[in-house]
């Protein structure tokens, strides 16, 4: 049987934590030397993010916790997607970070 509660508990932790983690893969991504890699990085995070979350502030075990990590990084995307031309891109902050070296 499907356990629809759990299901929903755990898919609000995820639409928190996406919210943290795009914020924080925002913030970082000029730090990344190719373009190509973000979403590899943005995955990354979002695991780490969601194993330390849940065992900060759940009780859910290990394998869950990855599961939250997943779901938020689907979430942190569709988050990116709808802020897309809101926020800076990863060309836009290499020329701001080129420009500021250079002056």
């Amino acid at each position: 049987m499907l356990k629809i509660y759990y299901l929903k508990e755990l898919l609000i932790i995820s639409i928190v934590l996406s919210t943290i983690s795009c914020t924080f893969v925002q913030k970082t991504k000029s730090l990344l030397n190719n373009s190509k890699v973000i979403s590899i990085y943005s995955l990354i995070i979002n695991i780490i993010m969601g194993l330390f979350f849940s065992y900060t502030f759940t009780t859910i075990s290990f394998p869950n916790s990855i599961w939250i990590g997943l779901l938020s990084f689907i979430g942190a995307d569709s988050i990116y997607k709808s802020l897309e031309g809101k926020i800076s891109s990863y060309r836009t902050i290499q020329e701001r970070k080129n420009t500021k070296s250079s002056n």
